[in-house]
């Protein structure tokens, strides 16, 4: 038995564990649902050794527990753990369900997070449902326009769109410009393009994965997706205290442990004095045989150098040479103009 609690332990004798199978689940999901229940939180990898399941039933099975609401994540970076929801309130909610859900990764912690937030206990005038796109961008746009102090945003897409960046732009400038403090959080462009979010004034991270799409308005409002999958859905605007804290606290957890893309940029390049000697030389306009003329070696060393540097930082022509250390504010940048033969 674990040390960490149990729902048994919380109720001081052993629970009823309905059979979700007969309300259209898997019999991986019943079993995952047992042992939660049963033995208290599991990461995934942890369920695959202590149940002998593949990892991919294991996977699948998590997302009908989630997707029904059996279970919540415990969000602490890469490997998070799922805990069991008490049987009664699952059994209320398995009851409206007739067959069991298989849904994306990202849908799956999506909903499993909204589930935990307890949304059935919350006022359901503190509950709003946007009921579609430009209804939740037209939200947006007021609850934007009346923030003072602070702006918390996270964004799922692995590619921001030009037309999505061109949106968003206004909004973060005139936030910028208000004096609100922004701070977004996103995942690394999978095009290897810009990073569209990066806003001037803004306080930018990136994570490898990330749990939902978030905003949240000075801590007194929070608006996240109905339906991660599909924007086109509208959104969730919630204003209960306890619930934007909770959502803010979440921000903060994965912000902490998040890195900042700015300061990944451009790597300091450390270079030997003779090849500081000679890139700099270069740099000023000098030919091989004049740069090794005024460092006393032969043009030949100069050579060797130059082929010694452009393999280690896996350039190929002194064009791209240039442009690396320019970066690095090693050299000055070239100009724009294309390597001839002579220097590739």
């Amino acid at each position: 038995m674990r040390e960490r609690g149990t729902i048994a332990e919380a109720r001081g004798r052993p629970p009823v564990v309905p059979m979700l199978g007969r309300w259209g689940l898997s019999p991986h999901a019943d079993l995952i649902y047992r042992s939660l229940t049963l033995l208290g939180p599991a990461s995934r990898q942890q369920l695959v050794r202590q149940l002998g399941v593949a990892p991919s039933r294991i996977g699948q099975a998590l997302d009908e527990l989630a997707a029904v609401g059996a279970i919540r994540p415990s969000y602490r970076g890469r490997e998070g753990e799922w805990s069991a929801v008490d049987p009664d309130a699952v059994l209320a909610r398995v009851r409206r369900r007739r067959s069991p859900v298989v849904i994306s990764d990202q849908y799956r912690r999506h909903l499993a997070l909204v589930a935990d937030l307890r949304l059935e206990e919350v006022p359901a005038v503190a509950v709003r449902r946007l009921p579609t796109r430009t209804a939740a961008r037209r939200r947006i746009a007021d609850l934007a326009a009346a923030e003072r102090r602070e702006h918390l945003a996270i964004n799922t897409e692995d590619v921001i769109s030009a037309a999505a960046a061109a949106a968003a732009s206004p909004l973060d400038r005139a936030l910028v410009a208000r004096g609100v403090r922004l701070r977004t959080l996103g995942l690394a462009p999978r095009d290897g393009g810009p990073d569209r979010t990066l806003t001037a004034g803004a306080e930018h991270r990136q994570v490898e994965t990330l749990p939902l799409k978030l905003m949240i308005f000075d801590r007194r409002s929070a608006l996240f997706p109905a339906d991660p999958t599909n924007f086109d859905a509208g959104a969730i605007e919630i204003d209960e205290p306890d619930t934007v804290a909770h959502l803010t606290q979440l921000f903060y957890r994965i912000w902490d442990a998040a890195g900042d893309p700015r300061s990944l940029e451009v790597l300091p390049i450390m270079l030997t004095s003779r090849e500081q000697s000679i890139v700099s030389l270069l740099a000023a306009g000098l030919s091989e045989e004049a740069v090794a003329a005024e460092l006393g070696v032969s043009r030949r060393t100069v050579a060797y150098a130059l082929r010694a540097l452009m393999d280690r930082l896996g350039v190929e022509n002194r064009f791209q040479l240039a442009l690396v250390l320019g970066a690095a504010k090693a050299v000055p940048l070239p100009p724009t103009t294309r390597p001839t033969e002579e220097e590739s």
